[in-house]
């Protein structure tokens, strides 16, 4: 009877070992298919990290490739005209014109200075108003030039108006500068002048043969229709 209980006994122990030892397998199995979860975890996040900078710079490319182009179409508005003026021509831009000295006189201290631009273009193009200009020294360096746009001169008036140039056809502004070169103001001679056409960038440039005596400020014509401008 006692060996019976020692026998049951020992079953016992050795069952309750046997359970001892299923239940620390089980919980290392747990603990292994635990690993691979934080470490598919880990992936995820990294992954997510890791496209976020590449979305991020692909936008950037995208929104430098816009600049780029915006920058490109102005560039290419401003050279090429495409601006639209009166009656559906295209703005007149210096990539179709050529800018000529029409000649220079003097009364009373007063020096008038006339100017045109000609259409070389094979279209019709727009125009009006007021060019942009720069007197320049005879080695081409920029002069000091203050130019006060106005309709009313020393010369007479002259209207602002709206034109249109056919291929060949031209448009005249006129300067009204200090005569003389002897002035007290600090007048110096100009033997080129620079010039920008209304509604455009681009620039042109025209010699003054003999020299114009310029005291910085300038008056400026509007352009007027053919050699008008210049009396």
């Amino acid at each position: 009877m006692w060996m019976m209980r020692t026998s049951l006994a020992g079953a016992a122990l050795v069952a309750a070992v046997a359970l001892s030892a299923c239940g620390g397998s089980g919980g290392g199995q747990t603990t292994e298919a635990s690993q691979p979860a934080a470490a598919a975890g880990t992936q995820t996040t990294s992954a997510a990290t890791t496209s976020a900078p590449q979305t991020q710079t692909q936008t950037t490319t995208a929104g430098s490739a816009a600049t780029t182009g915006a920058q490109t179409g102005t560039a290419t508005a401003n050279s090429g005209g495409a601006a639209v003026g009166a009656g559906g021509a295209n703005q007149c831009v210096a990539a179709g014109l050529s800018l000529s000295y029409l000649g220079g006189q003097g009364a009373t201290g007063h020096g008038e200075l006339g100017f045109a631009l000609k259409n070389t273009g094979s279209s019709a193009c727009a125009t009006g108003g007021y060019p942009g200009i720069q007197f320049l020294a005879k080695g081409g360096s920029a002069l000091p030039t203050t130019p006060q746009h106005t309709t009313d001169d020393f010369f007479g008036h002259l209207p602002l108006q709206k034109l249109t140039l056919q291929p060949g056809e031209t448009a005249s502004f006129r300067l009204g500068v200090s005569h003389g070169a002897g002035s007290s103001t600090g007048c110096t001679t100009a033997y080129g002048l620079q010039v920008i056409a209304p509604n455009d960038t681009a620039t042109m440039r025209t010699e003054i043969p003999d020299g114009a005596s310029e005291c910085g400020t300038t008056t400026v014509s509007p352009l007027q229709p053919g050699t008008s401008a210049f009396q």
